[in-house]
């Protein structure tokens, strides 16, 4: 299971990335449940772990308006688990996307303060 906290009305975990040199850094980052992607980290972040740039990718923003951004990958231990996983670039704080997050139940306690669990659904 997963935890975390809500803070100003973000439900924020913490998440650890693998650098290039091997080493392992930790940030918040917000849960964003209108992100279908998997992680978004800033370029001064993605720049300091010297991750792998792999291709271009273009997004559909709220607006209707198309962004297009660099995809880079990245070693993550999620659920005590390492998994590679597409990074892309956005001028924004980390934010956690819905593909992430797939096959977890996401609760969380929308009060300053409140409890953010990511608990692994059981296999149907």
């Amino acid at each position: 299971m997963i935890t975390g906290i809500v803070v100003d009305y973000e439900a924020i975990i913490r998440i650890s990335i693998c650098g290039s040199d091997g080493q392992i850094y930790e940030r918040d980052a917000s849960i964003d449940t209108g992100f279908d992607g998997w992680l978004s980290l800033p370029a001064d972040f993605i720049a300091m772990l010297g991750l792998a740039w792999k291709r271009r990718g273009i997004a559909e923003l709220a607006d209707g308006s198309q962004s297009i951004f660099d995809v880079y990958e990245a070693n993550v231990i999620w659920d005590e688990k390492m998994l590679t996983i597409p990074i892309d670039e956005a001028s924004s704080e980390p934010l956690i996307g819905m593909s992430l997050m797939e096959g977890y139940e996401l609760t969380i306690q929308v009060v300053n303060g409140g409890i953010v669990t990511l608990k692994k659904l059981s296999r149907q």
